[in-house]
């Protein structure tokens, strides 16, 4: 066991214990005194609008069990473990990203099996399923520029993003060293596909020659909209439903899909739950490609059951990731190796934008 899973580990664990602590031992949810209900852990937002159309309220139509939405805290990680640990279960299934959540989360021991495999599922995303996560949706990551600036001669690679002579403009990198160092060795020449493990020290040579042109180091979502949207930068690395929001709101923006980086989310069940049947049953029911279709017409992410595009209108499908066109020009983080080594290079990343 490496030093930095302990550790990830221990910081995980050390969370959920004060977690714990303020929920209160052995209390038990008043959720529970209803026999027909499931009580789902989402993002909030625009997620909550969609996946009640396209799963909550399907569910309950087709089971009579009433599907209450809470939104989760932005990292679900701590509080479920504590859930586990203490057998005080407030939520019984949650969103989770499969690339940043899953892996600790399996190797800690805190997943209920879901009793699935990829081959129970016809044409679903490769790896968006394994024994205790099904994924239901895909967001990307992705260069997004104003084509007010850059429309006659827009960036199409990470290099052209790092080419300040040939591109001029005003530049925005998310403040986090996921995505960021990948970003970073693709435009020193380093192919998608032989990415990882990633070659740090070239990554951070590569930053070292753009840091002085980034205009703004982001944090939120909101705030990478912002700085596309209002035109305080001609380019950014964002996330794609943040710069097609941009978009639908009016602004010069377009998303240039290639060396993107795409992240699967879905959903995962408390160890021990008790109401595990049925939150299983839930899961499985999100799974369908219909219903995956109805959420995107509201979030503007691409659906894992890819026979969702043929209720999907062409137009609306050419926006989303797992669109054939446009997931062809990318490929996910490495779960695996960021799980062993995201403590490490954050510091060395934080310390590198300090200095």
């Amino acid at each position: 066991m490496t030093k930095q899973i302990n550790q990830q580990r221990r910081t995980v664990l050390k969370m959920a214990g004060g977690l714990a602590a303020a929920a209160g031992v052995g209390a038990a949810p008043a959720v529970f005194a209803q026999s027909k209900q499931l009580v789902v852990a989402d993002p909030g937002g625009p997620y909550t609008t969609a996946y009640r159309k396209a799963f909550y309220d399907p569910f309950e139509k087709a089971t009579g069990v009433k599907i209450v939405n809470v939104a989760r805290e932005a990292q679900p990680l701590a509080q479920l473990t504590a859930m586990v640990q203490t057998r005080n279960f407030v939520w019984d299934v949650t969103t989770l990203t499969l690339q940043q959540d899953v892996p600790i989360l399996e190797e800690t021991g805190m997943l209920e099996p879901l009793g699935i495999a990829p081959t129970d599922f016809k044409n679903m995303l490769p790896g968006a399923i394994t024994s205790n996560f099904l994924g239901v949706d895909v967001y990307a990551t992705v260069l997004a520029y104003r084509t007010d600036k850059l429309g006659k001669n827009p960036p199409k690679t990470w290099a052209d993003f790092w080419n300040v002579e040939k591109f001029p403009g005003r530049r925005s990198l998310r403040r986090n060293a996921i995505d960021t160092l990948e970003q970073a060795l693709m435009a020193d020449g380093v192919p998608p596909e032989k990415l990882y493990p990633l070659d740090l020290d070239r990554a951070f040579k590569s930053l070292d020659r753009i840091k002085k042109h980034i205009s703004v180091w982001w944090t939120s979502g909101a705030q990478a909209m912002q700085l596309i949207q209002s035109g305080e930068v001609d380019m950014i690395s964002t996330w794609n439903a943040r710069a097609q929001t941009a978009i639908e709101g009016g602004a010069p923006v377009a998303i240039n899909w290639n060396q993107g980086l795409y992240s699967v989310e879905g959903w995962g069940v408390p160890k021990g739950n008790p109401r595990a049947a049925i939150a299983k049953d839930f899961v499985k029911f999100c799974a369908d490609a219909k219903r995956q279709s109805g959420f995107t017409d509201t979030l503007a992410y691409g659906p894992t059951a890819l026979e969702a595009y043929k209720d999907i209108p062409a137009a609306r499908a050419a926006i989303l990731p797992t669109a054939p066109a446009n997931i062809a020009l990318m490929r996910p983080p490495s779960g695996p190796w960021w799980h062993k080594n995201r403590n490490a290079v954050s510091d060395r990343f934080n310390a590198w934008l300090l200095s």
